[in-house]
């Protein structure tokens, strides 16, 4: 159990501008790029936790280049990294435990097309964003996390403080302690991505999802290989469904992108509302790397990189009111993932930039800390709204129905919405956490070993994400009530937390009296939020550590 931090009066620095941008990831240098464009004079600051741009991105990644094109129309000429690699070879493959099956591409709507998309590093291109909008003079700070909201007397949102430095875990100031800045804005616009602390606070404070269905989430896990050159075709796309999450009743799919330099991106998402307690997403990905398809290609080559996050799923239904006094949300803070599709940056970026002009409009105006209602009224009538309205009951159907005749479902649906005939329906969710069911009702699944070639242990995995945190800091994972966790989330449901985590983040260790001790290995986190999510009491509660700890993503 950690120790709660001393509380003390600490004076800070404060540093004023127009909009201050929580989060560098391509929503929020998206709004940034744009609010320059429109009014260069516009002082904009971007927050962001990892150690650089880019080091906590995550993704496939097959990019629609749509938003990309809107924001900087001559990108494919600026040695933009994501121009390298055009979709070339579009595959969905169905998997039993031995054989895949391919699905003809009639059978997909047209939208669901990869054609004109690239495949490359969605890190590298949010590098290369932070470049463009440094190029703007928006200043960039990672490192330094957004830690607490401020607001007016009025209540509404003044700005962010950012994270102290140099806190030891008794919450003590080390000798290198920094305080935070506060960062006074007329606008915040909150890109945290998924389930980020400060977006949790803003949708209670606002109550922003009293008109929206609960989020719902995947949990994707990541790993970079450089393969065989013979088996290299630069530009292919393969998504598969079915084996091995249909031996779990869990459903989700895989995919695997060649990509630049001889490499291949691949990854497994387990939708996070799966009710067996034992299924641990983590080794159905090992799992899924032995099937032989997609061993073939592995075989000779060599992993390079790791990573997980958690990915929204919940769809239109799911996308919360958008702005409140003195903010926003953009991009996966609010979520506007089409999961069929499995893209959300285009989406994201969208978002960004009409959330900048709903900004810079109400600045020039001589507004500040009011609702930036043109913003959430635009994105509804945008191409966002259209096109996730077409998928908007895809999830919903595979969660109900179960992966084959779920994407049956989902599919008909899809294409009546395709010839604008769809059905008069919004399907709905429940959180993912009240679907987990107890230990009781459920065989823990007996998963292979790793072999350290093709399969692995969570361990080494995480040394391939280079993950670090300073150890001297507080946990950053709360646990609300640890008598709760001890009689419900082990006695109850078995410890979960020990299988749904992809860094082996937390264990039950037995005690030398016998009682069980919970565990949290902080310094393993990959800032995944999986355990925010799945954690069945909602007793964990997700918040920044300290600036730069985390994974440093090359190139994911």
């Amino acid at each position: 159990m950690s120790a709660e931090p001393i509380a003390e009066t600490i004076e800070r620095e404060s540093m004023p501008c127009d909009v201050v941008i929580v989060g560098g990831g391509v929503a929020g240098l998206a709004a940034a790029i744009r609010l320059k464009q429109i009014n260069d004079e516009l002082e904009v600051v971007v927050l962001e936790k990892g150690s650089e741009i880019g080091a906590h991105i995550l993704s496939g990644a097959v990019v629609d280049p749509k938003s990309l094109d809107e924001l900087i129309p001559e990108w494919r000429d600026m040695d933009c990294p994501m121009a390298e690699t055009p979709v070339t070879d579009n595959l969905h493959w169905v998997l039993s435990k031995n054989k895949s099956y391919n699905m003809p591409h009639i059978a997909m709507p047209p939208f669901m097309s990869n054609n004109g998309c690239y495949t490359g590093s969605l890190g590298s291109l949010t590098r290369w964003l932070g470049d463009q909008a440094e190029a703007l003079g928006v200043m960039v700070f990672p490192g330094f996390p957004a830690a607490e909201v401020m607001f007016d007397d009025a209540g509404a949102v003044s700005g962010v403080i950012t994270q102290d430095m140099g806190i030891a875990e008794d919450g003590s100031h080390k000798p290198d302690f920094q305080p935070g800045m506060e960062i006074e804005a007329k606008y915040t616009l909150f890109a945290e991505g998924v389930r980020g602390n400060l977006t949790k606070e803003m949708k209670a404070k606002f109550n922003l999802e009293a008109d929206c269905q609960p989020q719902v989430y995947g949990l994707g896990i990541k790993e970079l290989w450089d393969i065989d050159p013979d088996k290299h075709v630069p530009g292919r796309v393969i998504h598969t469904q079915g084996w091995p999450l249909s031996e779990s009743d869990s459903w989700g799919g895989g995919f695997l992108y060649h990509q630049a330099n001889g490499q291949v991106a691949l990854g497994f998402v387990t939708a996070l509302d799966y009710q067996n307690p034992y299924v641990s997403p983590f080794q159905e990905f090992q799992r899924w790397k032995t099937h032989p398809a997609i061993k073939e290609y592995l075989e000779g080559g060599k992993r390079v990189a790791y990573g997980a996050r958690a990915i929204n799923e919940g769809g239109w239904q799911s996308v919360p009111k958008l702005a409140f006094p003195g903010g926003a949300l953009i991009g996966c803070a609010a979520g506007f993932v089409n999961v069929p599709r499995i893209k959300g940056s285009h989406t994201a970026m969208k978002s960004g930039m009409l959330a900048a002009e709903a900004a810079a409009a109400a600045v020039a105006a001589g507004h500040e800390k009011t609702e930036l209602a043109d913003y959430d009224a635009n994105l509804r009538e945008s191409w966002i709204a259209k096109e996730l309205k077409l998928v908007q009951n895809a999830q919903p159907a595979v969660a109900k129905f179960g992966g084959d005749i779920g994407t049956v479902v989902a599919g008909i649906d899809m294409w009546m919405r395709q010839l604008r005939i769809g059905l008069p329906i919004s399907m709905k969710h429940e959180p993912d956490y009240t679907h987990t069911g107890r230990a009781d009702l459920f065989r823990p699944i007996d998963y292979p070993k790793p072999d350290g070639v093709i399969s692995f242990d969570r361990l080494t995995s995480v040394a391939f994400s280079y993950t670090n945190h300073a150890e001297d800091q507080p946990v950053h994972l709360k646990v609300k009530d640890w008598d709760l966790q001890k009689q419900s989330e082990l006695g109850v449901y078995g410890g979960p937390s020990t299988r749904y985590c992809p860094a082996g983040v937390y264990e039950w260790l037995e005690q030398e009296d016998g009682e069980m001790k919970f565990q949290i290995n902080s310094q393993n986190c990959v800032h995944c939020k999986t355990c925010d999510i799945k954690d069945p009491n909602q007793n964990i509660n997700w918040t920044t550590p300290e600036g730069g700890g985390g994974p440093n993503y090359p190139n994911m």
